[in-house]
Parts: structure tokens; sequence; C-alpha cells
């Protein structure tokens, strides 16, 4: 089952008591106090591991305590530090102060160990405490208690490239033809319930790694059909995909600007991400009747045509390049063209060109 949020109460361990002890031996006249120190209680860490991708794991699981320190013994005998805790999420988890709603940690890396909750101090044993005037003291600290917090974990999945459409539009079906992904796909609205990642092998070197979340209808921005919970899972995408369906009775125009108002809605990040655009389901219409329509959009775009020397060409009829790699304006599409997941129309073309800016990006970043 896919889970991503959970709302768990974490504890650092107690720190141990420290003991109240006298050496008492045979021919050992001034033996004296000889408590020691109680045990640091357990401390509470994150760590990404990314072999975990649901947040699953806390599901009936409210609960999460490091171990408490032991107290200390006879003969200056330290306690034994508690077993600390470690809260294994994956990459992309956050984590929130439940009670402020404070952003806490970010955990993205693969590997990161991050210190959350300090355990307890050990108290002190009664050694500590002699003196000229207090030969026999019969005190002895206690420890220390551990801190508890209220967190909730958001799980926003890290990807390249997110796709976004409405329902029934072919993001499973490309997702599964050039990724290792297996999504359920069927011939009604809904079949993707939850996200789903898969890696697209470009080459023998090279590889992206693509988001395919539920489908969004009108609306999803205020809680309507399942776009609302799932659309924080392309918020970390590097590029977004937007899939506009041909055969569908609205027009490419309309499906466009309703997807990408309702991103603007959600985030005000995901509205300046940079996008390319393909028209799903060119096998099912007559490209040459839709021309004239696909022609007026790419125009809507103010962008001289134009394909650059360095990509990967597109059906040269129906597939346009509206920018250059090396000249991207992000606030633009980078490529508009048909696309057919089934019968092949511009597949590997899509493919070669979502890795060439998945590159750029990268390389913009550093």
């Amino acid at each position: 089952m896919f889970i991503d949020s959970a709302v768990i109460e974490v504890s650092s361990g107690k720190g141990g008591a420290g003991a109240v002890s006298f050496r008492r031996e045979k021919f050992v006249v001034k033996g004296g106090p000889d408590g020691g120190d109680g045990g640091n209680g357990g401390d509470v860490y994150f760590l990404v591991d990314k072999n975990s991708h649901t947040l699953s794991a806390f599901r009936g699981r409210h609960h999460i305590k490091a171990k408490n320190g032991r107290p200390g013994e006879g003969r200056k005998r330290h306690g034994k530090k508690g077993e600390s805790a470690t809260i294994v999420v994956p990459p992309g988890t956050q984590v929130f102060d439940e009670e402020s709603g404070e952003l806490l940690f970010d955990l993205v890396e693969d590997g990161e160990k991050v210190l959350f909750l300090k355990g307890g101090k050990g108290g002190l044993g009664n050694w500590h405490f002699r003196s000229a005037t207090n030969q026999r003291p019969t005190y002895a600290q206690p420890g220390l208690p551990g801190e508890t917090k209220k967190v909730r974990l958001e799980l926003k999945l890290i990807a390249d490239v997110g796709l976004v459409g409405f329902p029934n539009v072919g993001k499973s079906t490309l997702i599964s033809t050039i990724s290792n992904a297996k999504p359920e796909i069927a011939d009604y609205e809904f079949t993707t319930l939850t996200p789903k990642l898969g890696v697209v092998q470009v080459d023998e070197f090279s590889s992206f790694v693509m988001a395919d979340i539920p489908g969004i209808i009108e609306g999803a921005s205020d809680g309507r059909g399942l776009g609302l919970e799932f659309l924080k899972h392309i918020e970390r995408t590097k590029f977004l995909l937007f899939m506009v369906d041909l055969a569908n009775y609205r027009e490419i125009q309309t499906q466009y600007e309703t997807l990408k108002q309702e991103l603007a809605n959600f985030s005000d990040t995901l509205k300046e991400r940079p996008f390319a655009i393909a028209l799903t389901r060119a096998d099912a219409v007559d490209l040459e009747q839709k021309r004239e329509e696909i022609e007026a959009f790419i125009s809507s775009f103010s962008t001289k045509e134009g394909v650059g020397e360095n990509l990967y060409k597109f059906d040269e009829a129906y597939g346009y390049f509206l920018q250059d790699i090396d000249a991207y304006e992000r606030e633009k599409p980078f490529f508009i063209a048909p696309l057919s997941s089934v019968s092949k129309i511009n597949l590997e073309a899509i493919k070669y060109a979502l890795n060439s800016v998945v590159d750029r990006i990268k390389k913009d970043e550093r």
C-alpha cells in the first residue's frame, strides 16, 4: 500500500539514575562512596534509505521511543547508554512539527542521517558529592528525562520528469512503455490511484527518473478528484511533461490552460517549472485534420519554430522543438509533439529530448 503521510510521536530515552553506594570490603578501613553515574538515554535519528519508497512502515505505529539509560552501580560502574532509535524514511521525506507546522528536516540524499532528539543525561552517582564535610553522601542525581515530539512525515517523490494530465490520457501507458514501472492500465478513468516512479534507460550511460501521478481534473487544487492529494509528488521534479489528449472533446488549448491553472493554484513553484507538451493518442485521430489546431496552439506561445542542430528530431510533419537546448527559456515549452505509446509515434524522440533537457537543467543547478 502506498502511504505518503504519517503522524507519529517520537521520544528519546530517559537518563539512568546515579547510584548511591559505599565501598565495604574487609581490611579496607576508608571505603567511602563509590556510586557510579547513570547512562545517557538513547538518541533519535532519521536515516534516509533509497530502498524504501513509502511511509507504510508507520501504518499503525504511533509511538517510537529510544531506550532509557541504565542506572549506575557500585564500584563507580557507569550505567549503559540507552539504545538509540533510528527512523528509516525514503528520500523526499519532510519532517514537520505537528503542533507548530514548522519544517524541521527535508531529507533528500540517500544515506543522510540526522540527529532529531538527544537522550536525557544520566545522573551523577554519590561518588561525585563527597567532600571534607560530607564524607558519606547519600544523594545521587536522577537521570534527566528525554524529549518527546509529535511530528508529521510527508513524502514527496523525487523524479526528473513528472507527467501531468487529465485522467486516461496515456500517462501510465507512456511510463510503462519507456521505463521499468508497471502501473495498472485500463480503458477507464483513474486507473492510477497512487504515484508511480520509473527509471527510463536512454542508453548505456544515461537514464532519468519519471513520475506518474493520478489524473488531474478541473478543481483539483480545491480538493476535487485525486489530484490534490498527489500534486505534491511533482513539486520536486525538475521538469514537467504536460500530456494533452488529441482525441478529447476539449480543445488542446483548453486542456493545457486548465492543467496549468490547477498547478499554479496549488503551488507557485510548480507554475515556474520548465516544461514540454506531448499531444497524446496521436494514433486515434487524423493528424492532418488536427494540423490547424496544433499550429494555432504552437503559435500561442509566440516562439519561432526551429530545431536545434544538437537535438534529436521529431517527425518533421508534426513534431516541433520550440527552443534550442543551449538557449532554453523556462517560461516556454521546450517542445510540443504528438505522441502515441501504442503506435510508437515519436516515442524514442521524446525520450531522447527529455534526457537532453534534464541533463541541461542538472548542469545549470551545479
